[in-house]
């Protein structure tokens, strides 16, 4: 029994529910310190605080109000917390350093707000990287991570968990895995997932070509094209295109691009301390990532957390699969074939590519406890 229980990870959970003696701030720190957080020793330690800033024009990013809760805890242990992110690959407000701090201050996230710097991990132009080895890696044998995420002595990622398009589930492991590579690292992991373009649902508008860094796609007999030679498989077209033009490659190109991004969370939070929590509130259909954000395909779950991402990210993705489909959502007019609200929502993925492939290179396990404060 005892070694049963050694594969039975613990994640803790708290609903959104409030009282006049506790609010959600309360709350989550209640949940992070019940969670055992404080068997890390903080004291002189430099902590990033992993953390999806939100695109500009984007409303379902986290809060800075929480990102505060968890650096204040950090702060009173005796740590050096900052908050951080790595560049993106696309077109838009986080693409450089002083784009991505801009960005982060429109949407609230400050030192006056959260007590913290911010601190962009790739540098200046996401050429700022550590080269770190993947032990047991089938894809990924250097991984190539923002510089500042690796300097640090301990990491805690702080999550909004939604649905995402190439990958299914957006949680812990993206968070740590794509959100720490640098911009060539997000290459590496995006190149085996190239879209195509469905040429009967095409009106050639050109929305792709805006949002395109690398010139990929073209308007040829007002039909869009892309050329795979220069197209990094970022998907950011998928999202902006209004006819539902363009898809993701195969399951087999989507299948890598998960397995990659295990593959670069191994790489982050092997032989460090690590804390993770998941925030399941305003489950958009979309990663952050994109300029806008849809409404929640479910009602708001709660909060999550775990020493153990993959059985976080487990948890949450079972406590979204029961809930009922938003009757105004994104999800509602799609037909539910799959009995999984993720694979319905984008079904060129699966979300469980992705925390299997982690639970492979030992980063925790799929089978947890769920201890409901």
């Amino acid at each position: 029994m005892a070694d049963i229980e050694k594969l039975v990870s613990e994640v803790y959970f708290a609903d959104l529910r409030t009282t006049l003696e506790e609010n959600l701030l309360d709350k989550l720190k209640r949940l992070i310190v019940t969670a055992g957080i404080s068997k890390i020793d903080f004291e002189g330690k430099f902590c990033a605080i992993k953390i999806h800033f939100g695109e500009p024009g984007n409303l379902a990013f986290l809060r800075p109000n929480f990102a505060k809760v968890i650096v204040d805890f950090v702060k009173e242990k005796g740590g050096k917390a900052f908050l951080t992110d790595s560049n993106t690959l696309y077109v838009g407000g986080r693409k450089n350093a002083l784009d991505h701090i801009d960005s982060a201050y429109l949407n609230g996230y400050s030192p006056f707000s959260t007590g913290a710097h911010i601190i962009i991990a790739d540098g200046l132009k996401g050429t700022d990287e550590s080269l770190v080895k993947v032990e047991g890696a089938k894809y990924v044998k250097e991984a190539k991570i923002g510089r500042a995420i690796m300097d640090a002595d301990i990491i805690i990622s702080l999550t909004h968990f939604k649905c995402h398009e190439l990958t299914g589930i957006g949680g812990a492991i993206k968070n740590l895995g794509m959100g720490s590579g640098s911009r060539a690292g997000k290459m590496e992991m995006h190149s085996e997932g190239k879209p195509s373009v469905i040429v009967e649902q095409c009106i050639g508008c050109g929305a792709c070509i805006k949002v395109c860094a690398h010139n990929a796609p073209s308007i040829t007999n007002k039909k869009a094209e892309i050329d795979c030679n220069k197209c990094v498989g970022c998907g950011r077209c998928i999202g902006v295109c209004p006819k539902d033009a363009i898809d993701a490659a195969g399951d087999e190109t989507n299948e890598i691009l998960s397995m990659k991004m295990s593959e670069y969370t191994a790489a982050v939070i092997r032989g460090k301390p690590n804390f993770h929590i998941n925030i399941v509130k305003d489950v958009s259909p979309y990663c952050d990532c994109h300029s806008e954000n849809d409404v929640p395909v479910v009602e708001d779950v709660g909060i999550f957390a775990s020493f153990d991402p993959i059985a976080l990210d487990q948890a949450c993705a079972e406590a979204v699969n029961k809930k009922p489909v938003a009757a105004n959502s994104m999800l509602a007019a799609k037909a539910q074939t799959h009995n999984d609200r993720f694979t319905d929502a984008h079904p060129s993925t699966n979300w469980k590519i992705q925390i299997e492939h982690a639970e492979k290179l030992g980063l925790g396990n799929r089978k947890y406890k769920l201890i409901t404060i």
